[in-house]
């Protein structure tokens, strides 16, 4: 299945517990005021790629990494495409993050919703209020919401996760990435 894609990451300490594989879907209808993606909020930006290709790189990665997080724009602007990579990624060992600026009753009304959401293990929820900026645990304001939907992972495994990182490739092209990565204060 096709997925508009911002970016990929295949390896990554600030989103999520562990080292994770990072895609941000392109697209977001929210465009919260102060978002730190706003290059991703076009549907029509990013790239395409298909969202088997994109399961297999991230599947390759074997024990190098802990989970996989889905992060954008909005994961859910996409749902049947977000749908299809986590069906393709639940039977594997990874865990499954997803940030989305839809709060969790939101999300359980929209197509797909509670399908999406048998596959996660974590959900980190609500939308971004610029004026209750947190950059803590992985959320980026207070009103945000981690629920943890498996029993895999407890609040103690968010405690060291870095608020920010910069991933140097080896073309010399650096990303940046975590809660508000362009700001180093607290």
């Amino acid at each position: 299945m096709i997925v508009q894609i911002h970016a990929y990451e295949s390896f990554s300490r600030a989103n999520g517990p562990g080292a994770r594989a990072v895609v941000w879907f392109q697209g977001c209808p929210l465009a919260c005021p102060g978002c730190f993606n706003p290059e991703t909020h076009d549907p029509g930006g990013g790239h395409l790629s298909d969202t088997e290709l994109l399961a297999g790189e991230i599947l390759s990665k074997g024990q190098g990494i802990a989970g996989i997080s889905l992060t954008g724009g909005e994961p859910f602007s996409q749902p049947e495409a977000l749908l299809d990579l986590v069906q393709l990624l639940r039977p594997s060992p990874l865990s499954i993050l997803v940030f989305s600026g839809y709060e969790i009753a939101e999300i359980r009304q929209m197509p797909c919703g509670p399908a999406i959401l048998n596959c996660l293990d974590i959900l980190i929820a609500g939308p971004y209020d610029l004026n209750r900026c947190l950059r803590h645990s992985l959320l980026g304001s207070s009103n945000q919401t981690i629920h943890f939907l498996t029993n895999r992972y407890t609040y103690r495994d968010f405690k060291d996760i870095p608020p920010c990182e910069a991933i140097i490739h080896p073309d010399g092209s650096v990303t940046l990435t975590g809660i508000r990565p362009l700001e180093t204060g607290t």
